[in-house]
């Protein structure tokens, strides 16, 4: 089936050639319109948070994500001068639609206003130039406009750039690592043109998606570097293989295509599920932020597959023998290289000492997991942002005069069940007595109450309370505090029975998206280790090995979040890098880490343990296919590696902090995989394990469906029918 497959490919491949230029131009049309439909939404449904949300909308005619502020400065701080700025910036706010002033506060020299409109959040970033054009018209020549709309609106071309930035320099790095690698030929280009079609076909997929669901502001920076990665990797492995295949001389091209892919191309489907496994889980998140970058990340390894099945024997076709050829440089792979480069020395020291390898190995990097302990988490800042843009230096003309707690208060609404429920006097006694409670609380600044609007909703069945914290949204005090008031203050509160309170704004919302994600984070673990340990036994024919594979995965990740600390929280080598210096991790990253690393790291297991499998079925003893396996694999799984690096390197260098984190969690994350984890830990272990790494008993193999592993019998090995060598 596999085999009948690629002839049809190889015999079509100018039609497949031609399908792919299509969706590729799709795609290219895809990319333009896709950043109108992002948005940056912190939102999880179902919460405290959501629920006042909701409320401000209906009944307050609020819109928090649809909401500007306008910073004015003041020289005198007048009243007249206060109501001439006001004047000014209500006939600014009708040039959006529904524009409406909602609140207006001057102290600190500095006027502050909040323009509601109804709009969502991608919409009303989309009119932040049309309402800085209208403040212009009026005069307003210093004020500044900032808010959840003007912050997107800036941030995006910040993004935008970046991406460009970031594909030039991880493009010219992977070519100079192809180089490197392959020597100077046509195939080069090959992993770039497969590359290029994945994130094509991905974005035109993921424009779809945002017509109908929440999608995130990173995506096109995510897919599209990862992509890179991700499809350069796989066209890699493919294409040194065919050249191995073709160098061999015991076939035609076709021949030597159909090889390559029942050998290389099953690897990499594995490879792909692999990596889709550990994005999949999740979806057990009910945060539309985090599933987005899930639904986004799993389009990728899908259309990668896809690729390498029809385009990529398609492209080696028409490039034939001559196409691989090196002229001149030759290249680091080559069949020499094979039996007595660097991986094949190293392979045999392993398997010669393999106690003192995994001993050395894992004190290495449990050294490095160490610093996972000083991991704290933020559901963004707003400190950790481009400061050059005007939304930002808004915020810090507030922080700084006012406190930065101010630009994003909580808003606690009580919810008294009936319309002119907050009209009595005892009413007024309970809310008063409210506030003072909340007031003592240390980390609370300001206490905002009153009888108007904000304050009370025109039918006086709510009441809001606006709280500002003494530090800003996503700090550990912010976050503190919301517990606070959702587990002390709120439950002590004297309402009458069947009022409800419900604790909103930014502070909230954040503390509520990270409950969401991380209540839910052992579980997407749990799921992503029982997913991949069956698809590696039936892989594998074997017990053992895949949950090596498991452990080496958690090795890894830890060593991710270690590296994060360090870099980011105690700014180790944090100059050199150009990144920020927080002192918390934005809090999608850690889980969007491990779902992509626990993926890549699965992808490089599949590519080695492959290969050995390989010559262990054709009746190699287990260390002469542990040292021969790694002797083929090593050098590629390194270069890919290398490359995923350089593709990488476009997030951590770009200015938003949480695509630095991520860049340099999944590079470096990557990099100590496919060396240390891969090349050292795992064929110590596989070494000292012996005739178990194989081992499937007949029970588990009729369950599966596959075919019993044995322990000792060479003939039988010898016997496994060519479609369950991977």
């Amino acid at each position: 089936m596999f085999e009948r497959w690629i002839r049809a490919v190889i015999r079509w491949r100018r039609l497949v050639l031609v399908a792919w230029f299509i969706v590729a131009l799709l795609g290219a049309l895809a990319a333009a319109q896709l950043p109108s439909l992002l948005t940056t939404t912190l939102s999880v449904p179902g919460t405290s948070s959501a629920m006042a949300d909701t409320i401000l909308v209906h009944d307050f005619h609020e819109n928090v994500e649809g909401t500007f502020t306008v910073v004015q400065p003041l020289s005198t701080g007048s009243p007249a001068q206060v109501a001439f700025f006001e004047r000014r910036i209500t006939r600014a706010a009708s040039a959006l639609p529904t524009g409406s002033i909602s609140q207006e506060r001057a102290f600190a020299g500095v006027l502050y206003v909040n323009v509601n409109t109804s709009m969502n959040l991608a919409h009303a970033a989309n009119s932040t130039a049309l309402f800085r054009a209208a403040l212009q018209r009026e005069g307003l020549h210093h004020a500044l406009v900032t808010g959840p709309p003007a912050l997107q609106h800036d941030i995006t071309p910040v993004l935008s750039s970046d991406l460009h930035r970031g594909e030039l320099l991880a493009g010219v790095l992977s070519l100079l690592l192809l180089i490197a690698v392959l020597g100077i030929c046509w195939a080069v280009l090959v992993p770039f043109i497969v590359a290029g079609v994945t994130t094509a076909a991905t974005l035109a997929v993921v424009d779809l998606l945002a017509h109908h669901f929440v999608m995130v502001l990173y995506v096109p920076n995510v897919i599209e570097l990862i992509g890179l990665a991700l499809a350069i990797d796989y066209s890699l492995l493919i294409v040194h293989r065919f050249r191995f295949e073709v160098e061999s001389g015991e076939s035609t091209v076709d021949e030597a295509i159909v090889r390559t892919m029942q050998r290389a191309g099953r690897t990499v489907v594995l490879s792909g599920f692999a990596v889709a496994i550990g994005l999949t889980t999740l979806f057990i998140v009910p945060v539309p932020l985090v599933r987005s970058l899930g639904a986004a990340g799993l389009v990728v390894p899908a259309f990668a597959i896809i690729c390498a099945l029809t385009l990529q024997p398609a492209l080696l076709r028409m490039l034939g023998e001559r196409g691989v050829a090196p002229v001149g440089l030759k290249g680091l792979m080559t069949r020499r290289e094979l039996s007595t480069g660097a991986w094949s020395r190293i392979a045999r020291v392993v398997s010669a000492r393999p106690r003192t390898v995994l001993a050395i190995s894992l004190v290495i990097l449990l050294a490095a997991m160490a610093s996972v302990l000083g991991l704290q988490l933020t559901p963004g800042s707003t400190t950790a942002i481009p400061q050059g843009i005007e939304a930002a230096r808004a915020l810090n003309i507030v922080s700084t005069r006012t406190g930065p707690g101010v630009i994003t208060p909580l808003q606690i609404i009580i919810d008294t069940g009936r319309a002119g429920g907050d009209t009595t006097r005892s009413a007024s006694l309970d809310r008063l007595h409210f506030a003072e409670a909340i007031l003592k609380v240390p980390d609370v600044l300001i206490v905002a109450i009153g009888h108007t609007v904000p304050y009370e909703n025109p039918s006086r069945r709510y009441e809001q309370l606006l709280v500002v914290a003494r530090q800003e949204f996503g700090s550990a005090s912010s976050q503190h505090l919301v517990h606070v008031l959702r587990d002390n203050v709120v439950p002590r509160a004297s309402f009458p029975a069947g009022t409800k309170i419900y604790v909103g704004g930014a502070p909230a919302q954040g503390v509520d998206f990270l409950d969401a994600i991380y209540g839910n984070f052992p579980w997407i673990v749990l799921l992503a280790l029982i997913l991949a340990y069956l698809v590696l036994v039936r892989a594998f024919r074997s017990l053992i090995l895949p949950l090596v594979a498991a452990i080496l995965d958690l090795i890894s990740v830890g060593v991710a979040y270690g590296v994060l600390v360090l870099v980011f929280r105690f700014g180790v080598g944090s100059s050199l890098l150009g990144t920020y210096r927080v002192s918390q991790i934005e809090g999608w990253v850690p889980v969007f880490l491990f779902a992509m690393l626990f993926g890549l790291s699965m992808d490089y297991e599949v590519f080695i343990v492959s290969r050995i499998r390989e010559v262990w079925l054709q009746g190699a003893s287990n260390s002469d296919a542990i040292v021969e396996g790694l002797a083929n694999t090593g050098g590629v799984v390194t270069s890919a590696a290398l490359i995923m690096v350089a593709a990488l390197s476009g997030l951590v260098f770009g200015h938003v902090a949480g695509l630095q984190e991520l860049g340099v969690g999944l590079a470096l994350g990557v990099l100590v995989d496919a060396t240390l984890v891969r090349g050292l830990l795992l064929p110590s272990v596989m070494t000292l394990l012996g005739r178990w790494n194989w081992w499937l008993p007949a029970q588990a193999a009729r369950l599966l469906r596959t075919t019993a592993s044995p322990l000792e019998d060479r003939e039988a090995r010898l016997r496994v029918p060519a479609d369950e060598i991977t």
